[in-house]
Order: C-alpha cells, then structure tokens, then sequence
C-alpha cells in the first residue's frame, strides 16, 4: 500500500488551522467573552462537539486572570500525570513547572489514613505551590472539592481554577460548587463532560494567548 492510496491532508499547519477553521463554522462563541473565546474553541476541539460551548461557563476575566499569571512563571498543578503530560511545556510563557503530587510516595498512606481518594490527598500537598498558580483539574472530582473544602479553610488562593472533572459520580456536583462558590476566577464545564486532555487543552490555550499567539 502506497501513500497515494488515501486522500488525506498530511501537513500539520493545515491540518491545524482546517480543524480550527471547521469549529469557528460549526461553534457559536458570541456569547463568550473575548478573553475566553480561545479556550471555548479549544474544548470543542478536544471534545469533539460543537454544542460543549453550552456547558462552557467561566468567572468574568478568568482568562485574563490565567494569561497574566502563567506570563509571571507561576507553575500549574494538574491533578494527574494525563493532564500534565498534555500540557506543551514549549508553550508555556515563561519555562512555567508543571506539578502534579499525586505519584508522590506519601499519597497513597494519606488518603488510605484519611479515608479518601488518592486524588484528594495529592491536592494536600499543593499548599507550597498554590498561591497564584493555575490549577488544572482534568480526573478526579474529589480533587476538586478537596480543593475548594481547603480554600474555604484558609489555604493560599490560585490564580486561576481550571475544574474539568469527568464522570457520573461527583463531577457535575463538583463543578456546581466551584461555580457556586467561585473562590478564585474559574473556568468550568457544566455536567459530566470534562477529562485530562479537555483541562489540558484549556491550559494551552491560555498559553498561546499569554505569548501573543491566538487560535487562527
């Protein structure tokens, strides 16, 4: 079987900007804010539907809020590896750490004393790290009320809460209460849609727009 047996586009610049020229046709944005457009277009892309834009709900000037922090070299911490693996390190605007605590070895003891998952129990050992960065949760809703149980305790504020749980136990809920709570600026998708490479996704988008490099 020769390359000319199948019809296909080949080149990655035009396959990018095809698949973002398809979406801009196929998704609705006007009612999004301009700094957020970028990542709306972004989680259609990873999801795979243009009506996610429906979900689609963020604090106003969320994205500001992420682009200015990920340009000051904050880190972002992910609440698992997939998340943190599909972040593009080249992307991020100033050499940002990308941190996830949940293969640390302390994780597995703590949740098993703490009767929880090992997903909350990594988000305890963010407080060194929490104050003014992007937090990127792409798996485990109990990653993210853990988080917001800690920020209404006092724990350092980020800058930004990505909360993109997945899942049909806990994470709508857990995206209920970020909206509701709303501890810091927020980007979220209403319901169960969400995933690790939907939150990474909203991460590169920020990325690009934090370097001056919008979605074409």
């Amino acid at each position: 079987m020769s390359n000319s047996d199948f019809d296909y586009l080949r080149d990655p610049d035009a396959i990018y900007a095809a698949s973002f020229a398809a979406i801009e046709r196929a998704a609705d944005v006007t009612g999004v804010a301009t700094d957020l457009r970028d990542v709306a277009l972004r989680l259609v892309h990873a999801v795979g539907d243009p009506d996610v834009i429906e979900e689609f709900t963020a604090s106003d000037g969320a994205g500001e809020a992420g682009q200015t922090a990920l340009r000051a070299g904050v880190p972002v911490l992910t609440d698992s590896r997939m998340v943190a693996d599909g972040i593009i390190r080249s992307g991020l605007p100033a050499q940002n750490r990308v941190i996830c605590t949940l293969g640390l070895g302390s994780v597995t003891g703590n949740a098993k004393r703490a009767g929880t998952t090992r997903s909350a129990a990594a988000v305890e050992l963010w407080a060194p790290f929490l104050e003014g960065a992007v937090v990127a949760i792409g798996n485990a809703p109990t990653a993210l009320f853990r988080l917001l149980e800690g920020l209404a305790a006092g724990w350092p504020k980020p800058a930004l809460i990505i909360g993109l749980p997945v899942g049909y136990i806990g994470a709508a809920e857990s995206k209920d209460a970020l909206i509701a709570a709303a501890p810091t600026p927020f980007i979220t998708l209403r319901g169960q849609r969400g995933g690790s490479p939907v939150a990474a996704a909203a991460v590169n988008a920020l990325a690009r727009n934090a370097n001056g490099n919008p979605t074409p």
